[in-house]
């Protein structure tokens, strides 16, 4: 017959860590300075192996191969332009390319110092920057409210889906047209297309984040007695956030693209449009300088919110 008794769970002995004989005199002090402990002879003593310390360059890896392979890269087009410059014959009938097709980095600069002097380069900046803001943050309130609300009310979602996935798979450039005459050719049309561009990728991933919320988290909060909007406000919106993050990363690529397509159609002012006219007029140096700043301020906002991602990363739902 099985043995009935129940076995008081704080009876039972917790586990023990590997141990070894003291050999210690009667009293020592382990450590040194303020961290020394005093330690009876008759008292086990717990080996353990600290860490090894990491060296600068392995902290700051990521960083250090960045920086190095940038550095490697700008200087080896720099010396291309030197060759080309310098008319330095290469082996094997290696020619450098011309001016027109590749500038190099020191041709961008001078541009790029040309387009501050002759002061158009501040208006396109902040015609563009308007745009953008607008347009970028109209699509972030708006996507991730109704990104909210798709993935927290199913019924909703299938009212929406259609015209969701329909304008989603609509390239937003053949809107453009249609925008134009909607909206003119001021930056009314190009916030409409920067708008689209950041709009769902904001909106698909902050449906995702409610929808990969932690079932059992839900059900035990139901079983507490708490409403919907209380499980929505502690559960589903701080579980949405890293999802909602990473949306607002990837729009900012989306609306970027917008910015300069928008303006490469028709445009009063704008980098986009600045852009252009130096293409049309072959001047390859004032392409590559648009380009460059419109990199660098993709490059930093994206580091900005994935920084943001790290630090909320802890609150991304695990299965």
């Amino acid at each position: 017959m099985a043995d009935s008794r129940r076995v008081d769970p704080l009876a039972v002995p917790p586990p023990r860590y590997d141990t070894v004989p003291n050999v210690l005199p009667d009293i020592a002090m382990i450590g040194t300075g303020a961290g020394a402990v005093r330690v009876q002879r008759d008292s086990p003593l717990v080996i353990t192996t600290p860490l090894p310390e990491q060296s600068w360059f392995h902290k700051h890896e990521p960083l250090v191969i960045g920086t190095a392979s940038v550095v490697i890269v700008l200087s080896l087009w720099q010396l291309m332009g030197v060759v080309r410059e310098q008319k330095i014959e290469l082996p094997l009938g290696i020619t450098m390319p011309s001016r027109l097709f590749l500038p190099s980095p020191s041709d961008v600069i001078a541009s790029f110092g040309d387009l501050i002097a002759d002061g158009e380069l501040a208006q396109d900046l902040a015609v563009s920057g308007q745009e953008f803001f607008i347009g970028y943050f109209s699509a972030a309130i708006t996507g991730i409210v109704l990104g909210l609300l798709l993935g927290w009310y199913p019924r909703v979602r299938y009212a929406f889906d259609p015209f969701v996935n329909f304008l989603y798979a609509t390239p937003r450039i053949v809107l453009l047209p249609l925008f134009i005459i909607w909206f003119g050719i001021g930056v009314e049309s190009k916030i409409a297309v920067i708008f689209l561009g950041a709009f769902f990728a904001i909106l698909i991933n902050t449906t995702a984040g409610v929808r990969n919320l932690d079932a059992h988290l839900i059900r035990v909060a139901h079983s507490f007695g708490a409403n919907d909007l209380t499980i929505f406000k502690t559960i589903a919106l701080p579980g949405s956030v890293p999802f909602i993050l990473t949306g607002l990363r990837l729009g900012i690529g989306h609306a970027l693209i917008g910015v300069v397509v928008g303006e490469l159609v028709a445009a009063q002012h704008g980098i986009g449009r600045m852009m252009a006219i130096a293409g049309a007029t072959f001047q390859s140096s004032k392409v590559f300088a648009g380009l460059v700043f419109i990199a660098a301020t993709g490059m930093l906002l994206t580091y900005i919110l994935q920084r943001l991602e790290r630090h909320f990363d802890a609150w991304r739902p695990q299965r």
